[in-house]
Protein backbone atom coordinates (compact mmCIF):
# COMPACT_ATOMS: atom_id res chain seq x y z
CA UNK A 1 0.00 0.00 0.00
CA UNK A 2 1.07 2.94 -1.12
CA UNK A 3 1.01 6.17 1.64
CA UNK A 4 1.63 9.92 2.09
CA UNK A 5 2.55 11.77 5.01
CA UNK A 6 0.37 15.09 4.89
CA UNK A 7 1.51 18.01 7.01
CA UNK A 8 -1.10 19.65 8.91
CA UNK A 9 -0.82 22.60 11.45
CA UNK A 10 2.40 23.57 9.70
CA UNK A 11 2.11 27.38 10.82
CA UNK A 12 1.80 26.00 14.10
CA UNK A 13 5.34 24.23 13.97
CA UNK A 14 7.32 26.95 12.48
CA UNK A 15 10.24 27.65 12.94
CA UNK A 16 10.96 23.66 12.95
CA UNK A 17 8.66 22.94 10.13
CA UNK A 18 10.42 25.61 7.95
CA UNK A 19 13.21 22.59 6.60
CA UNK A 20 11.25 19.52 6.72
CA UNK A 21 7.92 17.85 6.79
CA UNK A 22 6.17 16.92 10.16
CA UNK A 23 6.57 13.06 10.17
CA UNK A 24 10.37 14.03 10.26
CA UNK A 25 10.05 15.15 13.50
CA UNK A 26 11.18 13.12 16.52
CA UNK A 27 9.24 12.47 19.22
CA UNK A 28 10.14 9.90 21.37
CA UNK A 29 13.24 7.11 20.05
CA UNK A 30 11.68 7.29 16.19
CA UNK A 31 10.69 10.12 13.77
CA UNK A 32 7.08 10.32 13.09
CA UNK A 33 7.45 8.23 10.02
CA UNK A 34 10.18 6.08 11.48
CA UNK A 35 6.86 4.89 13.49
CA UNK A 36 4.56 3.92 10.93
CA UNK A 37 7.34 2.32 8.98
CA UNK A 38 7.90 0.14 11.96
CA UNK A 39 3.87 -1.13 12.32
CA UNK A 40 3.57 -1.04 8.63
CA UNK A 41 6.80 -2.13 6.99
CA UNK A 42 5.26 -3.68 3.87
CA UNK A 43 4.18 0.06 3.35
CA UNK A 44 5.41 2.81 0.68
CA UNK A 45 5.56 5.81 2.42
CA UNK A 46 6.51 9.68 1.20
CA UNK A 47 5.61 12.72 1.92
CA UNK A 48 2.79 16.03 0.98
CA UNK A 49 4.16 19.36 1.93
CA UNK A 50 5.24 22.53 0.53
CA UNK A 51 6.99 22.76 -2.62
CA UNK A 52 10.46 23.95 -1.63
CA UNK A 53 10.34 20.85 0.08
CA UNK A 54 9.13 18.41 -1.94
CA UNK A 55 12.65 18.75 -3.83
CA UNK A 56 14.00 16.68 -0.54
CA UNK A 57 11.31 14.65 0.33
CA UNK A 58 9.57 12.85 -2.91
CA UNK A 59 5.55 12.65 -3.20
CA UNK A 60 5.06 9.50 -4.60
CA UNK A 61 1.03 8.95 -5.98
CA UNK A 62 -0.23 5.61 -6.78
CA UNK A 63 -2.84 5.16 -9.22
CA UNK A 64 -4.85 3.05 -7.11
CA UNK A 65 -4.18 2.52 -3.97
CA UNK A 66 -3.44 5.51 -1.64
CA UNK A 67 -3.81 5.82 1.76
CA UNK A 68 -3.14 9.67 2.91
CA UNK A 69 -2.64 10.08 6.35
CA UNK A 70 -1.98 12.56 9.03
CA UNK A 71 1.83 13.12 9.12
CA UNK A 72 1.23 14.87 12.74
CA UNK A 73 -0.30 11.58 14.09
CA UNK A 74 1.39 9.57 16.11
CA UNK A 75 0.93 5.76 15.22
CA UNK A 76 -0.40 2.90 17.26
CA UNK A 77 -1.35 -0.57 16.88
CA UNK A 78 -5.41 0.23 16.59
CA UNK A 79 -5.24 2.61 14.10
CA UNK A 80 -3.11 0.58 12.23
CA UNK A 81 -6.28 -1.83 12.32
CA UNK A 82 -8.32 1.02 11.37
CA UNK A 83 -6.31 2.24 8.64
CA UNK A 84 -5.93 -1.03 7.10
CA UNK A 85 -9.99 -1.74 7.30
CA UNK A 86 -10.66 1.71 5.02
CA UNK A 87 -12.46 0.97 1.60
CA UNK A 88 -11.89 3.49 -1.41
CA UNK A 89 -12.97 7.07 -0.93
CA UNK A 90 -13.63 6.82 2.79
CA UNK A 91 -12.09 9.10 5.42
CA UNK A 92 -11.27 7.89 9.05
CA UNK A 93 -11.77 11.38 11.70
CA UNK A 94 -11.70 11.33 15.47
CA UNK A 95 -14.04 13.00 17.75
CA UNK A 96 -13.74 16.34 16.47
CA UNK A 97 -13.71 15.45 13.25
CA UNK A 98 -10.17 16.00 12.67
CA UNK A 99 -8.92 13.63 9.25
CA UNK A 100 -6.68 10.60 10.27
CA UNK A 101 -6.69 9.19 7.04
CA UNK A 102 -8.48 8.94 3.60
CA UNK A 103 -8.32 6.13 1.11
CA UNK A 104 -8.32 7.71 -2.71
CA UNK A 105 -7.12 7.43 -5.78
CA UNK A 106 -7.44 11.02 -6.45
CA UNK A 107 -4.64 12.97 -5.94
CA UNK A 108 -4.80 15.60 -2.78
CA UNK A 109 -2.45 18.31 -1.48
CA UNK A 110 -1.57 18.85 2.00
CA UNK A 111 -3.21 22.30 2.21
CA UNK A 112 -6.38 20.92 1.06
CA UNK A 113 -7.18 17.94 2.67
CA UNK A 114 -10.48 17.32 4.39
CA UNK A 115 -13.61 14.90 5.40
CA UNK A 116 -15.89 16.85 2.19
CA UNK A 117 -16.79 14.42 -0.40
CA UNK A 118 -15.60 11.26 1.58
CA UNK A 119 -17.69 8.77 3.43
CA UNK A 120 -16.16 9.19 6.89
CA UNK A 121 -15.44 6.14 9.61
CA UNK A 122 -15.42 7.52 13.37
CA UNK A 123 -12.16 6.20 14.89
CA UNK A 124 -13.18 5.22 18.39
CA UNK A 125 -9.78 4.99 19.89
CA UNK A 126 -7.27 7.51 20.98
CA UNK A 127 -5.84 9.71 18.40
CA UNK A 128 -2.73 12.46 18.74
CA UNK A 129 -1.24 14.35 17.40
CA UNK A 130 1.51 17.06 16.94
CA UNK A 131 0.11 20.24 16.12
CA UNK A 132 2.16 22.90 18.31
CA UNK A 133 5.94 22.53 19.34
CA UNK A 134 4.93 22.36 22.72
CA UNK A 135 3.61 19.14 22.10
CA UNK A 136 7.03 17.23 21.35
CA UNK A 137 8.47 17.96 24.66
CA UNK A 138 4.93 16.88 26.42
CA UNK A 139 3.82 13.90 24.63
CA UNK A 140 7.97 12.84 24.85
CA UNK A 141 7.51 10.47 28.11
CA UNK A 142 4.39 8.68 26.68
CA UNK A 143 6.57 8.33 22.79
CA UNK A 144 9.47 6.65 24.72
CA UNK A 145 7.40 4.20 26.60
CA UNK A 146 5.58 2.94 22.89
CA UNK A 147 8.44 3.29 21.32
CA UNK A 148 11.23 1.57 23.97
CA UNK A 149 8.25 -1.44 23.54
CA UNK A 150 7.98 -1.39 19.89
CA UNK A 151 11.89 -1.72 18.90
CA UNK A 152 12.81 -4.00 21.84
CA UNK A 153 9.71 -6.47 21.82
CA UNK A 154 11.49 -10.35 21.89
CA UNK A 155 14.83 -9.02 21.48
CA UNK A 156 17.55 -9.56 23.90
CA UNK A 157 19.98 -6.24 25.02
CA UNK A 158 23.39 -6.04 25.13
CA UNK A 159 25.35 -6.92 28.81
CA UNK A 160 25.56 -3.88 30.84
CA UNK A 161 29.09 -3.39 32.64
CA UNK A 162 28.77 -3.99 36.03
CA UNK A 163 30.54 -1.25 37.03
CA UNK A 164 27.15 0.41 36.62
CA UNK A 165 24.78 0.96 39.51
CA UNK A 166 21.17 0.17 37.93
CA UNK A 167 18.00 0.86 39.07
CA UNK A 168 15.17 -1.19 37.42
CA UNK A 169 14.77 -3.69 34.57
CA UNK A 170 14.20 -1.41 31.67
CA UNK A 171 17.48 -0.67 29.81
CA UNK A 172 18.27 -2.02 26.21
CA UNK A 173 21.74 -1.12 24.65
CA UNK A 174 22.35 -2.13 21.33
CA UNK A 175 25.24 -3.31 19.10
CA UNK A 176 28.11 -1.33 19.84
CA UNK A 177 26.45 1.30 22.72
CA UNK A 178 28.58 1.58 25.69
CA UNK A 179 28.02 3.05 29.25
CA UNK A 180 30.46 2.37 31.95
CA UNK A 181 30.23 3.88 36.06
CA UNK A 182 27.08 5.82 35.44
CA UNK A 183 23.69 5.71 37.55
CA UNK A 184 21.20 4.80 35.53
CA UNK A 185 17.58 4.59 36.84
CA UNK A 186 14.73 3.02 34.45
CA UNK A 187 12.02 2.65 37.36
CA UNK A 188 10.90 5.94 36.27
CA UNK A 189 11.23 5.54 32.23
CA UNK A 190 12.78 3.23 29.87
CA UNK A 191 16.49 4.05 29.10
CA UNK A 192 17.52 2.84 25.22
CA UNK A 193 20.92 3.02 24.24
CA UNK A 194 21.07 3.06 20.08
CA UNK A 195 23.70 1.12 17.91
CA UNK A 196 27.58 3.27 18.77
CA UNK A 197 25.90 5.28 21.40
CA UNK A 198 27.94 6.51 24.42
CA UNK A 199 26.98 7.48 28.26
CA UNK A 200 30.49 8.75 29.38
CA UNK A 201 31.82 7.91 33.67
CA UNK A 202 30.21 9.72 35.95
CA UNK A 203 27.00 10.59 34.44
CA UNK A 204 23.83 10.02 36.53
CA UNK A 205 20.45 9.56 34.09
CA UNK A 206 16.63 9.49 35.65
CA UNK A 207 14.77 7.71 32.44
CA UNK A 208 13.36 7.80 30.17
CA UNK A 209 16.15 8.24 27.53
CA UNK A 210 16.15 7.39 23.89
CA UNK A 211 20.39 8.14 23.25
CA UNK A 212 20.34 7.59 19.83
CA UNK A 213 22.94 6.19 17.07
CA UNK A 214 26.66 7.47 17.74
CA UNK A 215 25.31 10.07 20.05
CA UNK A 216 27.05 10.27 23.44
CA UNK A 217 26.42 11.84 26.66
CA UNK A 218 29.53 13.65 27.86
CA UNK A 219 31.42 13.08 31.57
CA UNK A 220 28.99 13.83 34.38
CA UNK A 221 25.86 14.23 32.19
CA UNK A 222 22.86 14.67 34.23
CA UNK A 223 19.63 13.69 32.59
CA UNK A 224 16.33 13.99 34.53
CA UNK A 225 14.02 12.27 32.51
CA UNK A 226 11.68 12.32 29.59
CA UNK A 227 14.75 13.34 27.08
CA UNK A 228 15.76 12.53 23.65
CA UNK A 229 18.97 12.98 22.28
CA UNK A 230 18.60 12.16 18.49
CA UNK A 231 21.59 10.48 16.33
CA UNK A 232 25.20 12.21 16.23
CA UNK A 233 24.43 14.32 19.04
CA UNK A 234 27.08 15.34 22.16
CA UNK A 235 24.87 16.20 25.25
CA UNK A 236 26.83 17.98 28.48
CA UNK A 237 25.73 19.62 31.92
CA UNK A 238 21.88 19.42 32.90
CA UNK A 239 18.90 18.13 30.86
CA UNK A 240 16.08 18.02 31.50
CA UNK A 241 12.61 16.93 29.14
CA UNK A 242 14.02 17.74 26.29
CA UNK A 243 14.04 16.25 22.76
CA UNK A 244 17.28 17.06 20.23
CA UNK A 245 16.24 15.96 16.94
CA UNK A 246 19.65 14.91 15.74
CA UNK A 247 23.23 16.20 14.28
CA UNK A 248 23.18 18.87 17.29
CA UNK A 249 25.90 19.97 20.21
CA UNK A 250 24.92 20.83 23.80
CA UNK A 251 28.66 19.39 24.82
CA UNK A 252 29.24 21.47 28.41
CA UNK A 253 27.65 22.71 31.21
CA UNK A 254 24.81 24.55 31.13
CA UNK A 255 20.56 23.88 31.64
CA UNK A 256 18.48 22.83 28.75
CA UNK A 257 14.52 21.87 29.94
CA UNK A 258 11.30 21.18 28.27
CA UNK A 259 12.80 22.72 24.64
CA UNK A 260 13.03 21.26 21.31
CA UNK A 261 15.84 21.51 19.26
CA UNK A 262 16.58 20.90 15.46
CA UNK A 263 19.29 19.63 13.79
CA UNK A 264 22.97 20.59 12.69
CA UNK A 265 22.67 23.30 15.91
CA UNK A 266 25.45 24.10 18.62
CA UNK A 267 24.84 25.39 22.30
CA UNK A 268 28.12 26.65 23.47
CA UNK A 269 29.43 26.30 27.15
CA UNK A 270 27.15 27.24 29.95
CA UNK A 271 24.31 28.22 27.76
CA UNK A 272 21.20 28.24 30.06
CA UNK A 273 17.67 27.96 29.34
CA UNK A 274 15.11 29.66 31.58
CA UNK A 275 11.84 27.51 31.39
CA UNK A 276 9.24 28.44 34.05
CA UNK A 277 8.60 32.24 34.93
CA UNK A 278 9.16 33.68 38.39
CA UNK A 279 5.94 34.53 38.73
CA UNK A 280 4.70 30.65 37.45
CA UNK A 281 1.97 31.76 34.46
CA UNK A 282 0.99 30.67 31.82
CA UNK A 283 4.27 30.52 28.76
CA UNK A 284 3.19 32.53 25.74
CA UNK A 285 5.45 31.04 22.41
CA UNK A 286 5.64 32.74 19.71
CA UNK A 287 3.56 31.57 16.54
CA UNK A 288 4.06 32.46 13.13
CA UNK A 289 0.32 31.74 11.65
CA UNK A 290 -0.67 34.04 14.69
CA UNK A 291 2.13 36.48 13.98
CA UNK A 292 2.28 37.13 17.94
CA UNK A 293 2.55 35.15 21.11
CA UNK A 294 -0.05 32.39 21.70
CA UNK A 295 -0.61 31.19 25.53
CA UNK A 296 0.54 27.66 25.84
CA UNK A 297 -1.35 26.92 28.41
CA UNK A 298 1.84 24.98 30.31
CA UNK A 299 4.04 26.65 33.19
CA UNK A 300 7.29 24.73 31.52
CA UNK A 301 8.89 25.72 28.42
CA UNK A 302 12.34 26.21 27.66
CA UNK A 303 13.85 26.80 23.78
CA UNK A 304 12.20 25.99 20.37
CA UNK A 305 15.43 26.28 18.24
CA UNK A 306 15.26 25.68 14.37
CA UNK A 307 18.05 23.69 11.99
CA UNK A 308 21.80 25.33 11.83
CA UNK A 309 21.19 27.56 14.33
CA UNK A 310 24.23 27.88 17.16
CA UNK A 311 24.30 30.07 20.68
CA UNK A 312 27.86 31.41 21.89
CA UNK A 313 29.09 30.81 25.00
CA UNK A 314 27.42 31.26 28.45
CA UNK A 315 24.15 32.67 26.46
CA UNK A 316 21.12 33.18 28.37
CA UNK A 317 17.62 32.43 26.85
CA UNK A 318 14.58 33.36 28.29
CA UNK A 319 11.82 31.29 28.87
CA UNK A 320 10.03 30.05 25.54
CA UNK A 321 12.47 31.58 23.11
CA UNK A 322 11.97 30.52 19.53
CA UNK A 323 15.29 30.48 17.54
CA UNK A 324 15.04 30.22 13.47
CA UNK A 325 16.58 28.66 11.15
CA UNK A 326 20.29 29.72 10.89
CA UNK A 327 20.32 31.80 13.66
CA UNK A 328 23.81 32.69 15.50
CA UNK A 329 23.25 34.27 18.83
CA UNK A 330 25.89 35.44 21.03
CA UNK A 331 26.73 38.22 23.48
CA UNK A 332 25.82 39.23 27.03
CA UNK A 333 22.75 40.06 28.56
CA UNK A 334 18.91 37.93 27.22
CA UNK A 335 18.06 38.24 23.61
CA UNK A 336 14.80 38.62 22.81
CA UNK A 337 12.61 36.05 22.88
CA UNK A 338 11.38 35.99 18.93
CA UNK A 339 14.56 35.50 16.76
CA UNK A 340 13.67 35.20 13.24
CA UNK A 341 15.66 32.79 10.74
CA UNK A 342 19.16 34.03 9.65
CA UNK A 343 19.27 37.07 12.59
CA UNK A 344 23.07 37.31 14.16
CA UNK A 345 23.53 39.22 17.14
CA UNK A 346 22.21 39.35 20.67
CA UNK A 347 20.65 41.68 23.16
CA UNK A 348 23.13 44.54 21.93
CA UNK A 349 22.53 44.30 18.25
CA UNK A 350 21.03 42.13 15.45
CA UNK A 351 21.96 41.88 11.64
CA UNK A 352 21.40 40.09 9.01
CA UNK A 353 23.43 36.85 8.89
CA UNK A 354 24.15 36.54 5.05
CA UNK A 355 23.14 33.37 3.12
CA UNK A 356 26.51 32.51 1.67
CA UNK A 357 28.09 32.98 5.31
CA UNK A 358 25.10 30.52 6.40
CA UNK A 359 26.07 28.16 3.78
CA UNK A 360 29.97 28.11 4.79
CA UNK A 361 29.30 27.11 8.48
CA UNK A 362 26.57 24.45 7.54
CA UNK A 363 29.14 22.99 5.12
CA UNK A 364 31.18 22.65 7.69
CA UNK A 365 29.80 21.42 10.63
CA UNK A 366 28.09 18.68 8.43
CA UNK A 367 31.84 17.72 6.89
CA UNK A 368 32.53 16.81 10.28
CA UNK A 369 29.51 13.98 10.05
CA UNK A 370 30.82 12.74 6.38
CA UNK A 371 27.61 14.17 5.06
CA UNK A 372 27.51 17.01 2.10
CA UNK A 373 25.18 19.73 1.81
CA UNK A 374 23.44 19.18 -0.96
CA UNK A 375 22.14 21.47 -3.46
CA UNK A 376 18.73 20.52 -2.06
CA UNK A 377 19.36 21.30 0.97
CA UNK A 378 20.86 24.90 -0.38
CA UNK A 379 17.76 25.61 -1.86
CA UNK A 380 15.65 24.98 1.03
CA UNK A 381 18.03 27.25 3.06
CA UNK A 382 17.52 30.09 0.42
CA UNK A 383 13.45 29.84 0.43
CA UNK A 384 13.65 30.03 3.87
CA UNK A 385 16.22 32.94 3.62
CA UNK A 386 13.21 34.54 1.53
CA UNK A 387 9.90 33.49 3.45
CA UNK A 388 11.42 34.42 7.07
CA UNK A 389 12.66 38.09 5.47
CA UNK A 390 9.69 40.22 7.12
CA UNK A 391 10.68 38.69 10.25
CA UNK A 392 13.99 40.43 9.86
CA UNK A 393 13.23 44.09 10.65
CA UNK A 394 16.41 45.34 12.52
Amino acid sequence: MNFILFDEHREDLLPLSYTRPIAEFRCGILTLKEKWEKRIPDGNFSFSTVDYLQVKYSLKHDAQKNIYLSGNLLSSDELVEWIHRLQNNQCLVDNEGSVLAIRTEKELTYDNITADGFETVKFEGEAIKINYMWDIFSLNARELERDYELITKGRRSKPIDPSNQVFGDRIFLEEGAKVKAAILNSTTGPIYLGKNAEIMEGSVVRGGLALCESSALKLSTKVYGATTVGPHSKIGGEVNNSVIFGYSNKGHDGFLGNSVIGEWCNLGADTNVSNLKNNYADIKVWNYRKGGFLNSGRQFCGLMMADHSKAGINTMFNTATVVGVSANVFGAGFPRNFIPSFAWGGADKWIQYRLNTAFEVAERMMERRGIELTDADRAILTKVHELSAPYRNF
